[in-house]
């Protein structure tokens, strides 16, 4: 049957019905309806950006690459694809295009009032010796603690005095960190500055590639007082000592996709396993309910901040954790870590590989397939028999 001329097709009505489509996560059936209007090439560009909504979920991230980069030669205006075809690039590895395209970010109509608007330049990667540097930090947790580690670099490229701003929650792990000349928790006046720059913005300024990573590793590390009351409560406890995080931060717009909840880990549970819940907030509670056969210890109550759980997971054996802050902050440790990933994860953990060159203690479970937690907790069950055994 021969498809219909672009112009016999009613776009709103379409759009209207891939629209539904996807929000129920018919994600197949989205992206036939979008592509049998699309066939001719032509179309709207706001199709275009459904099709590749449809497709990216199903783990088709090179045909989505190719739409993206179409809608950004054809509007370069498109702020939404330039940000979605950053993420692309850098979860393939191409970080010189993927970092340009990322800056991005708060130039979108959702992101626009949250960006930091600043008088003084954006530093940009040159000698500003003599001068001095505003880096302050941005968006999740995470990502200060993944990007902490280029403040050094900073310094370094620029010759400036590097004044670092973080978020108050993480200013203490923040405050053993090198690099800095002060430091100061945002939401306090900085001193007089000459360029800034988003700790993110860095790997653009510095032109960052895969193969400068890790650069430098433990690059955050524990309170030593916190450690040692931390060694004295699970001392008594059998080994080995995993850390569980069943769930990330219920905001975050991925949440869905890569949170479980404690029953869902139900086959990790094994004999001779201490599990330690280091869950926060709301699915803190469900620690109270583990799995039948896993013997847990919450400590989730006596964890008041970061400082407390940069002090546990120096002693676990391993942390076994969905996509969340605390996988970060073990990497930026470099203590053990496992992280599952769903089948479409963060750009940050690029594609098909079980390693990730940000945190050489860092392995990573990967989905095979879109929801497909079963398998990938088999995976997770099984490495965890070989850790027991292995510390018998």
């Amino acid at each position: 049957m021969s498809v219909p001329a672009a112009n016999m097709y009613d776009y709103a009505a379409i759009q209207q019905q891939a629209t539904a489509l996807l929000s129920e996560e018919r994600f197949s059936e989205a992206e036939a309806l979008l592509r049998q209007v699309l066939a001719s090439g032509s179309g709207p560009i706001p199709l275009w950006r459904q099709l590749v909504f449809a497709m990216r979920p199903q783990g088709k991230v090179d045909e989505s690459r190719h739409i993206l980069e179409m809608i950004v030669r054809t509007i370069p205006g498109n702020m939404g694809a330039r940000f979605d075809l950053s993420e692309i690039l850098l979860s393939q590895g191409e970080f010189a295009r993927g970092w340009r395209e990322y800056r991005f970010r708060y130039k979108m109509e959702h992101t626009a009032m949250i960006g930091r608007h600043v008088q003084s330049p954006r530093w940009e990667g040159q000698s500003i010796k003599g001068k001095t540097l505003l880096i302050h930090d941005e968006q999740g947790y995470g990502d200060t603690f993944q990007f902490l580690r280029m403040v050094a670099w900073a310094r370094e490229r620029s010759g400036a005095r590097v004044v670092l701003e973080v978020n108050a929650d993480s200013y203490a792990l923040a405050k053993r960190c090198a690099g800095y000349d002060d430091i100061i928790r945002l939401g306090t006046l900085p001193p007089a500055f000459d360029f800034h720059c988003e700790l993110m913005s860095l790997p653009l300024a510095m032109g960052l590639q895969l193969s400068d990573l890790p650069g430098s590793t433990h690059y955050l590390s524990a309170d030593p007082a916190r450690v040692e009351k931390w060694r004295a409560r699970l001392a008594a406890l059998p080994r080995p000592l995993v850390g569980l995080v069943w769930a990330g931060r219920p905001t975050h717009t991925n949440d869905a996709r890569r949170s479980l909840t404690l029953s869902d880990l139900a086959p990790l549970a094994q004999e001779g396993i201490t599990f330690l819940a280091l869950q926060k907030g709301p699915a803190a509670e469900q620690a109270a309910a583990p799995p039948a056969g896993m013997s847990m210890v919450s400590l989730s109550d006596e964890i008041r901040d970061f400082d407390d759980t940069a002090a546990i997971l120096t002693l676990l054996d391993v942390l076994v954790s969905v996509d969340s802050s605390p996988i970060h902050l073990a990497g930026a440790l470099g203590c053990p870590a496992w992280v599952m990933l769903p089948f479409v994860p963060d750009w940050r953990w690029l594609l098909e590989r079980e390693d990730t060159p940000w945190y050489p203690s860092v392995r990573l479970f990967r989905q095979p397939a879109r929801g497909a937690w079963g398998p990938l907790l088999q995976s997770v069950s099984a490495a965890l028999g070989k850790l027991r055994d292995g510390a018998a």
